[in-house]
């Protein structure tokens, strides 16, 4: 249990401090930077395949054309994600992308109503129209609707869907969805050195190890979250995921002074109130099913 907390809070807190590491790489373009992403997440993931001895799994997988049509479109979802995300950071949106981030769980609600029919208890749909409430505000207030918050929240919702129902781990999960990426990263990088527009060729060496470092620091997150997932209960999970969102919160507002309006937050309070009724929820349906131990056990 204590080793599950460590692994799940340490993940969140790195993914938490992502702003950070993209800002450094502000002189590469948002496209070329999710390129090398995907490249070197590739490259590190099969290292440590090769590390373990673990390859066995993919002779099996290349036999299933069903898995990896639904692997390509997790893929696909997942890079989405990824541009959104880099593409924010880098034009100053961090607050969005943290509110993105902060409706991903109760996005993840109502998925699970609309595409798996699970049903909704009543506590659980006055947390999702809470935050219904609060998107509609900020969309009155803006003029139009959180579009990267919506798509940062529904293009992961959708990803943790697919991945929910698929039969391959965390490790194998995620290299076999860079190795369906790759040829296409790869090329594109190799089309634009040939017409001399790859940056990264143009930086200096500090950027140049800043973008190889991105293969561990997208893959270590994931394979510490998968470690702590699966020693922790989802309540205890599901409250640890607001740590991420919250740092690029803080982040946004104090160390890149992005406006954060009184009018604004009211939006942000209305999916708060709406993550405080969900993570309540949460917390007592698992007291509930918890197994009671006999006295002098």
């Amino acid at each position: 249990m204590r080793k599950g907390i460590l692994y799940a809070a340490t993940c969140y807190l790195v993914w938490g401090l992502f702003p950070l590491y993209f800002k450094a790489l502000h002189d590469i373009p948002s496209l070329e930077i999710l390129l090398h992403r995907m490249v070197w997440a590739l490259v590190f993931l099969a290292l440590v395949l090769s590390v373990r001895q673990q390859w066995a799994w993919l002779r099996d997988v290349l036999k299933q054309p069903k898995l990896l049509a639904g692997f390509a479109a997790s893929a696909t979802l997942l890079s989405t994600n990824w541009f959104i995300y880099i593409w924010s950071v880098n034009n100053d949106r961090i607050i969005d992308a943290s509110l993105g981030y902060f409706m991903t769980p109760l996005v993840n609600v109502f998925l699970g109503f609309i595409m798996l029919k699970e049903r909704l208890r009543p506590t659980q749909w006055l947390a999702v129209l809470s935050a219904a409430l609060g998107v509609a505000w900020l969309t009155f207030h803006a003029g139009h609707l959180p579009y990267i918050a919506l798509s940062l929240a529904c293009t992961f919702g959708m990803y943790g869907l697919l991945r929910k129902t698929a039969s391959l781990g965390a490790l194998e999960g995620l290299s076999l969805e860079t190795l369906l990426l790759f040829p296409f990263a790869l090329s594109y990088l190799i089309y634009l050195a040939l017409q001399d527009q790859n940056a990264f060729l143009h930086a200096n060496w500090q950027t140049q190890v800043w973008i190889v470092a991105a293969g561990p620091i997208t893959a270590i997150p994931l394979l510490l979250f998968a470690a702590g997932a699966r020693r922790i209960p989802m309540a205890t999970l599901g409250l640890l995921q607001y740590i991420s969102p919250s740092i690029q919160l803080l982040i946004g507002v104090l160390l890149f002074n992005e406006k954060f309006s009184h009018e604004r937050m009211l939006g942000f309070l209305g999916i708060w109130i709406g993550l405080i009724i969900y993570s309540i929820d949460g917390l007592r349906t698992s007291l509930q099913q918890r197994p009671v131990s006999p006295p002098f056990e």
